[in-house]
């Protein structure tokens, strides 16, 4: 089974051990190969399958098979903790590296960037994304900062329904602007506050300035023609 992740350090190589370019998973038909990610049996039964990506594929004398891996975090996993603005099929590439037996491999899956998992127009239990890299010791992320949206200025969860402004072309969350979740998918168009007040600022200052304009035309028209009598 494989086993939890205490640590950053790696199985030191030992001779007599030779690459492999694939492995087929046990009791199925599946393959492996190196770059491949994978789903791989935790210790404990009720925890969810870890994900890794396969980095090196060896076996040894007697043909027992490990693979060293790249783990993936989930963030409940990670120093932070899991957030607001978190996917339930988000992960994090971490730096943490080690060698498993290969018999601990359940499946294949796919971490797909956060831009491709974006665009699926169906999410498959096996579909996973991932849009940053993280140090497991220190807790740092890469990038340390991405694109915020709505009033709460947190980054997009593919999970959350959002709506977009018409105007400033803004995301929101329904939530943040007085919406049920129903609501907003029965809308055709949507503006907001922001942008709502200033339509209304710009049309009254378009409704006053005819008037202003009409005023100085005919004050000017009145001098115009007061000037014409005098020449009489």
């Amino acid at each position: 089974m494989a086993k939890t992740r205490p640590g950053l350090s790696a199985a030191k190589p030992k001779p007599g051990k030779k690459d492999l370019d694939s492995y087929t998973v046990r009791g199925t038909n599946k393959v492996v190969r190196v770059g491949d990610c994978v789903l791989m049996r935790p210790s404990d039964t009720g925890k969810p399958p870890y994900v890794a990506r396969i980095e090196k594929i060896e076996a040894d004398s007697r043909n027992n098979v490990k693979v060293r891996v790249r783990w993936y975090y989930r963030p409940e996993e990670s120093l932070g903790g899991r957030r607001q603005f978190h996917g339930a099929k988000e992960l994090f590439l971490s730096d943490h590296y080690d060698m498993q037996s290969a018999h601990t491999i359940e499946g294949k899956c796919i971490v797909h960037s956060f831009k491709n998992y974006t665009k699926l127009e169906n999410v498959e239990a096996e579909d996973y994304y991932c849009r940053f890299e993280y140090k497991a010791a220190t807790g740092a992320f890469t990038p340390d900062r991405v694109a915020v949206y709505c009033k709460c200025e947190m980054p997009y969860n593919p999970d959350d329904l959002m709506v977009q402004c018409e105007g400033c072309k803004d995301w929101y969350h329904p939530a943040c602007v007085g919406m049920t979740i129903e609501e907003a998918k029965k809308l055709d168009h949507f503006v907001c506050s922001e942008c709502s007040e200033d339509d209304v600022k710009r049309s009254q200052n378009e409704f006053h300035a005819s008037p202003v304009s009409d005023a100085q035309n005919i004050i000017e028209r009145c001098r115009q023609s007061s000037h014409a009598r005098d020449e009489v």
